[in-house]
């Protein structure tokens, strides 16, 4: 008999803004609730500015579905009064999740500037939560190091703080190279952070956007991978094979070194995110994590 337990998963939205891509969005959620995800994220914009359609798209996942959003929140354009009053009708609308993050200046500001009355950095947003009610809060990690971090014992300092502070977990930028996360999550358990560190999973939709993202956040691609992506520009079939066998290798990798969870920034689509957890085991109609 297997008896082999299939790994918890999360997924990650954005807010839509146009009524096509709302259309696109909720077709998404539909198919990927079936799965019973641990929670579902809805991102805030990094400079803040999609508070109003993040807290409506949080508010229909809370009245249609089953799913247990985690809206994030951060320190950007609002002082700390008006965050913990974010947070709090959160609380009363039903949310018990979070992910807290600093965020980035809006484009344009130069260098990231805290509010003159507001948290200035994700471990202060974090005790500042964890204040105004007893959130499950997950924190944003960097196994190649954050672009602002003068180095990776600098970043991971900054990680225990946010971990310390009373976040739950801590999920992962994205990376294509399984042994970075394996390294930096060794480097974690002898910092003696104890915390579950959950690796974020990318299913690659376009290779050009990939490398837009990647280039924002200081992840590395890898010349395999750009290998295996070259030529297909205008081979859209061919390119999500590539892309979905690519995913499955990745967490086939980290599950065979003991990786339990996994959280997929789904841009909002759901086909590669379903074919790669249903790789995992992870199956329609099986009850929440």
């Amino acid at each position: 008999m297997n008896t082999k337990t299939s790994p918890s998963v999360s997924f990650e939205f954005f807010p839509p803004h146009t009524a096509e891509m709302e259309v696109t969005l909720w077709q998404s959620i539909e198919r990927l609730a079936a799965l019973a995800p641990r929670f579902v994220s809805v991102t805030y914009g990094a400079d803040g500015s999609t508070r109003e359609r993040t807290h409506a798209a949080v508010a229909r996942i809370i009245a249609e579905t089953q799913l247990t959003p985690a809206p994030h929140l951060t320190c950007i354009d609002a002082s700390r009064g008006e965050i913990d009053d974010i947070a709090r009708e959160y609380w009363d609308m039903g949310v018990r999740h979070l992910v807290a993050l600093r965020g980035d200046a809006p484009q344009g500001a130069g260098d990231y500037v805290p509010h003159a009355d507001g948290y200035a950095y994700a471990a202060d947003l974090v005790e500042g939560l964890r204040n105004v009610a007893d959130f499950d809060i997950s924190v944003a990690a960097y196994p190649e190091g954050h672009p602002e971090a003068p180095d990776a014992a600098y970043d991971l300092d900054n990680l225990k703080r946010k971990l310390d502070a009373g976040a739950t977990r801590a999920i992962t930028q994205f990376f294509f190279d399984a042994d970075i996360f394996l390294h930096f999550r060794d480097r974690c358990g002898q910092a003696g952070i104890e915390s579950a560190i959950v690796p974020g999973i990318l299913p690659i939709t376009r290779f050009t956007q990939l490398q837009r993202f990647a280039a924002m956040c200081g992840a590395s691609i890898p010349d395999w991978l750009r290998d295996r992506f070259s030529g297909l520009d205008d081979d859209a079939e061919t390119r999500q094979m590539i892309a979905a066998s690519v995913a499955i290798e990745q967490v086939r990798h980290l599950e065979a070194e003991g990786i339990d969870e996994f959280h997929f920034y789904t841009l909002n689509r759901s086909e590669l995110t379903y074919a790669i957890c249903h790789a995992l085991g992870v199956r329609s109609g099986r009850a929440a994590a």
